[in-house]
């Protein structure tokens, strides 16, 4: 028989306050970490059995949580015997061998434990407690209130030992009915941090050894799960992500609003391809004509394709408006440190030549000119030639370099002279990244097209491109298309992401954060003879080094913290999810900071 857990708990503050008393052999509860989710356990579960006298049951008041105590003769720490206590278990503590086996259902009446409160006062509770203390202290436990009465045929307990501490207490009335919820704060315990990885991941980097095209030299971490801002590996070890799956994971990882509006629509309709009509691409392009400059849009499933169909609307523009001529403008310009894209025609417009030189010819007519300098442009934007110019407002991969407002500005003049389309690659930069929901409202200059990816979607594939209506007019149908690009799936995800990322509080935070980040920065790495310069806008941070940025980058990732390589290399590239804290951005800058040593180790040597 065990105490009767009937009614709801109502207590008023008023009603506590002349019942509080102290009592230095009661003991408040502890608990372990037992995994996630919300436990709810009676409240006999919690107490010796037998040890402690239930019509002198007790409450601690803490703001709105209740930690629940016992008393009489004195409540000892408690060890349920089992790691799975089921409603009907018969077995006994075996810590405790010389008291009752614990209860076999939760409805034992207070009589009977009070007519066994007389035997059990011959224990000594205090000798248990002193040896269960010697024992690994346990992370805490908050027990709050839970309107709804426990569902007896539902008691479990998992983990280990309970812990009781003394405190100060609120004595309620004999016979007075409780309803517990215990809620364990849970946080996964962090494997050691080692420099080396566990057979799970040598398994899965042999295996894609054997079966994956090796286009990707990755470093030696296998990556499992992640929530927020932290991410997980197959060995458990925890790692703050400030690489956001390049620039991608805005909302970091697993929001429940996005995952919600991910299963709602897997369960609704995912594919129906651009044959038919389908709400959710419609509401999409909705919500980014109404927030941008544009019109129009075209949607694809990447940033690559984005630019590709930029490319085939400028020809295609050119070709529109100048009709009688045989040659339109067919050319175009891009800028030095510049990343547009890995298939052929972003490739043409992308300046590293490593990565264009393995697959020449690439697209002909590309002119590359030095970003940010007005006059060495001046004589490159041609009418009749140029069909369009390229930049990016903000250079990511090139190494983080942000373009003047009086050179975005020149471009826009010079285009307009020219009969060229002006096109922003604000695929790492844009939607929020830089503080502005796009990041040529920083700079007050329009462009005619506007590619987007990388964040899109939180983290399905997507692209986009915006047009106004002079662009769209020119494209006719089965000028263009794609099989997958705005599926169901992906459009109503990338919805949820517009509905947070788009809010002016939302991008305030960034812009504030950002800014944050910098002066940290600063003032924890400046003082070292291989920062440069650190510099960015919002949350697309780099810090330039005057030497090889990897050993950095390495040992952060040995010390829990994952970002990214820019530029030539020796840029630090921080993009982290947008909902990052500035508790989380210290912890990072710390980290930075402590593995600054690698570089000069890696001078050295």
């Amino acid at each position: 028989m065990s105490l009767v857990l009937r009614t709801r708990l109502k207590l008023r503050l008023t009603l506590l306050k002349d019942r509080v008393h102290a009592n230095r052999r009661s003991r408040l509860l502890r608990a372990p970490h037992v995994g996630s989710t919300q436990h709810c356990l009676p409240l006999w579960a919690y107490y010796t059995r037998g040890t402690c006298d239930p019509s002198t049951l007790i409450f601690r008041m803490q703001g709105q949580s209740v930690l629940a105590a016992a008393t009489q003769p004195a409540a000892a720490a408690v060890r349920c015997p089992n790691s799975n206590l089921e409603q009907g278990s018969t077995n006994s503590c075996p810590s405790l061998h010389s008291r009752p086996p614990c209860p076999a259902s939760p409805e034992t009446r207070l009589g009977s434990f009070r007519r066994q409160s007389a035997a059990n006062s011959r224990l000594n509770p205090l000798s248990n407690f002193a040896r269960l203390q010697r024992q690994e202290a346990m992370s805490s436990t908050r027990v709050s209130l839970s309107q709804s009465t426990l569902q007896s045929s539902n008691l479990r307990r998992r983990g280990n030992p309970i812990w009781v501490r003394p405190s100060s207490l609120v004595k309620l009335p004999r016979g007075a009915g409780v309803s517990a919820c215990l809620n364990l704060e849970v946080k996964e315990p962090r494997a050691p941090r080692d420099v080396g990885f566990g057979d799970k991941s040598k398994e899965v980097m042999e295996a894609e050894g054997k079966v994956l095209v090796g286009t990707y030299a990755r470093p030696p971490v296998v990556l499992a799960s992640g929530r927020g801002c932290k991410l997980y590996d197959v060995e458990g070890r925890e790692y703050l992500d400030l690489s956001s799956g390049i620039a991608v994971n805005a909302l970091g990882h697993g929001d429940p609003d996005w995952v919600n509006a991910v299963v709602e629509q897997a369960n609704t309709l995912t594919h129906v391809s651009n044959v038919y009509y389908s709400v959710p691409q419609v509401e999409l392009a909705k919500r980014l004509v109404a927030s941008s400059f544009a019109d129009r849009v075209f949607f694809s499933n990447s940033g690559t394709e984005a630019n590709e169909a930029a490319i085939k609307f400028a020809r295609k523009f050119q070709r529109h408006t100048h009709p009688d001529e045989k040659e339109p403008a067919t050319e175009f310009i891009s800028f030095t440190n510049c990343f547009h894209g890995r298939t052929m025609g972003a490739l043409a417009l992308t300046s590293k030549e490593h990565y264009r030189t393995p697959f020449e010819p690439v697209m002909p007519g590309v002119t590359f000119v030095e970003y940010g300098n007005i006059e060495a442009t001046k004589d490159k934007i041609k009418r009749g030639k140029t069909a369009a110019v390229f930049v990016e407002p903000i250079q990511g991969e090139g190494g983080i370099y942000s373009a003047t407002r009086e050179f975005l500005q020149y471009l826009r003049s010079a285009c307009d002279d020219a009969g060229a389309l002006l096109v922003f690659d604000e695929i790492q930069c844009g939607l929020g990244r830089s503080g502005y929901l796009w990041a040529y409202e920083a700079y007050g200059v329009c462009p005619d097209i506007m590619t987007l990816a990388k964040p899109l979607a939180g983290g399905l594939p997507i692209g986009a491109v915006l047009v106004t209506e002079k662009v769209a007019s020119a494209m006719k149908y089965g000028d263009h298309g794609s099989t997958f690009a705005g599926s169901p799936l992906v459009c109503k995800a990338a919805q949820a992401v517009l509905d947070k990322i788009s809010k002016p509080d939302f991008l305030a935070s960034v812009r504030k954060k950002g800014e944050y980040l910098k002066q940290k920065l600063v003032q924890k790495l400046g003082g070292n003879s291989h920062v440069k310069e650190v510099r960015g806008l919002g949350l697309i941070i780099g810090i330039e080094l005057d030497v090889s940025a990897s050993p950095l980058v390495d040992a952060c990732r040995n010390s829990g913290l994952l970002v990214l390589t820019a530029g030539k290399g020796n840029v630090v590239r921080l993009v982290p999810p947008l909902i990052i804290t500035e508790e989380e951005l210290d912890e990072a800058v710390e980290i930075l900071f402590n593995a600054l040593p690698a570089l000069d180790e890696n001078s050295s040597n």
